[in-house]
């Protein structure tokens, strides 16, 4: 098979952008073909987001030229953009929940008719759907939608405006395993009919499987440019943080103390009043970490929040240091020492609005130092979110500025530095390092063991299984809200954790 001739579409040239406090991009030049899959790869806050936001009209560079099929042009917003066919998928999608998903994918665009043929419109969606394999139903409302199905309708709706230069940020970071794969092909697909594809991300898997060519960028700067099947994980990391990263941590051997969290015959409903747990009865404790493992949707998310009051149990009882907390409320589970980071770092992590300096010290700020008497003492309180953006290395180093200003990354730094900052005995770690680049993932996990040797128990929530295995001491699997299986992890493989996720009973591991 003769491969198709790469051309190169996109060119940019000395591209700098600054914000208040940060250098975002700095002289960056970069080259984007047609036919490829380019990655544009670079820890948290290296730039590859504003940079992509620059080229998908959003930003105006402070310097720099962008060339299209090598003719100078400026965009003044995304329309313009995508009339240039370049179209950009966001880390957080920007569809209306309330419309269907054909209303959200010709939303905005401008009619020379007061009225919408809708039958047209689901036909060339379902046309656009048969050529790229992307199973859409053009009636569904995208409340109804998985986050996997909302991410093609996003992708829809750039075909169906004409992109033919694709923007993904973090395409995989809401994804299951199997949407993972199922994403690599489509955008394949795309490839090669001659679309010029770009994903930016941090993930070095991702990078491997689903690229042709990377681009790895550094502190705002490009460091490197190469094929991928040129190069290695541990050459790209390396080269994206500076030094080497242990992809490989070394755990001590557990040494379990006292029970400090129980869950006796557990049952809970999720949003829509069906049962979500059924019968869920496990303990943790002290110095021991517990790994639940699961496809999305399987009763995790409710878990966390049974534990941490922010849902109620229908039956059964949670206990901490043997202390009844069931049906307790957010602050009470506060107050008998139980941390969480939670899955969705924008909806119930952070308040977007409000200075890191107040996103820090939400757990702090009842107590001295920061509490005077009736007063917050505000000097004390911007010592203290100082030293925590120091010691988890979040950017732009400003407390002043809204949370929602920072990268996915250093907002989720920012949500593990008040939280594992607070902890007083137990931490429930929903996706951790979701989000987080290789060498803050490292960092992570080697903080939850050190919070696992200083005695905490840990509850590590997580559809990572390599990481489920490398941290934790005992996993347990749910499918439909019950414990298909639990076991050491020194003792169960991956292929029998994918087993349980998908259902199957095994005899050995149902105690």
């Amino acid at each position: 098979m003769i491969k198709p001739q790469k051309l190169k579409v996109v060119q940019l040239k000395s591209i700098t952008k600054k914000f208040p406090g940060v250098l975002a991009n700095d002289q960056v030049n970069l080259d984007i073909n047609n036919h490829e899959i380019l990655a544009l790869l670079g820890e948290n806050g290296a730039g590859k987001t504003t940079l992509m936001n620059v080229l998908a009209g959003l930003y105006n560079p402070d310097k720099g030229e962008i060339f299209l099929h090598g003719k100078p042009i400026k965009f003044h917003s995304p329309r313009d953009a995508i009339a240039n066919g370049i179209g950009m998928v966001h880390q957080h999608f920007m569809l209306v929940e309330s419309l269907t998903v054909a209303e959200n994918i010709v939303l905005s665009l401008q009619s020379k008719t007061l009225s919408l043929n809708l039958d047209r419109i689901r036909q060339e969606i379902s046309d656009l759907s048969n050529q790229y394999h992307m199973p859409v139903d053009p009636d569904a409302y995208i409340w109804q939608l998985s986050v996997g199905e909302q991410q093609r309708v996003e992708i829809m709706r750039l075909l169906y405006r004409g992109a033919d230069i694709l923007i993904l940020d973090e395409p995989t970071a809401v994804l299951t395993p199997k949407e993972a794969i199922e994403l690599a092909s489509v955008l394949r697909h795309m490839a090669n009919e001659g679309k010029a594809i770009i994903i930016i991300t941090h993930k070095l898997n991702e990078v491997m499987t689903f690229s042709d060519r990377v681009t790895i960028l550094r502190a705002g700067r490009v460091v490197d440019s190469m094929l991928t099947e040129k190069t290695s994980k541990e050459e790209l990391a390396h080269k994206m943080i500076g030094r080497k990263v242990l992809f490989q941590l070394e755990k001590p051997q557990c040494s379990p103390g006292p029970t400090v969290l129980e869950l006796e015959s557990v049952d809970a409903l999720n949003d829509k009043g069906l049962p979500a747990l059924r019968s869920i009865s496990f303990q943790i404790c002290s110095g021991e970490i517990l790994g639940v493992a699961g496809v999305a949707g399987n009763g995790q998310r409710e878990l966390a929040e049974v534990i941490t009051g922010l849902r109620s149990v229908t039956n059964g009882s949670v206990l901490v240091n043997g202390e009844d907390v069931t049906n307790c409320t957010p602050l009470e589970a506060i107050n008998t020492g139980i941390s969480h980071i939670p899955g969705d770092r924008i909806g119930v992590g952070l308040v977007a609005n409000l200075p890191v300096s107040d996103n820090l010290t939400m757990k702090a700020y009842r107590q001295p130092p920061i509490t005077r008497g009736l007063f917050l003492d505000s000097e004390k309180l911007h010592k203290f979110a100082e030293n925590l953006i120091r010691s988890f290395s979040i950017t732009p180093p400003l407390p002043e500025i809204p949370a929602r200003l920072l990268s996915g990354g250093n907002q989720q730094r920012l949500v593990l530095a008040r939280e594992i900052t607070a902890n007083q005995g137990v931490i429930i770690g929903v996706h951790p390092t979701r989000g987080l680049d290789v060498g803050a993932t490292e960092s992570v996990r080697c903080t939850l063991l050190d919070q696992r040797e200083h005695g905490a128990s840990v509850l590590l929530i997580s559809e990572d299984l390599e990481e489920i295995i490398q941290i934790s001491d005992r996993i347990l699997v749910l499918y439909n809200g019950l414990i298909m299986g639990r076991a050491s992890t020194a003792e169960i493989t991956l292929e029998e954790i994918g087993l349980l996720m998908a259902g199957q009973s095994l005899n050995k591991y149902n105690h």
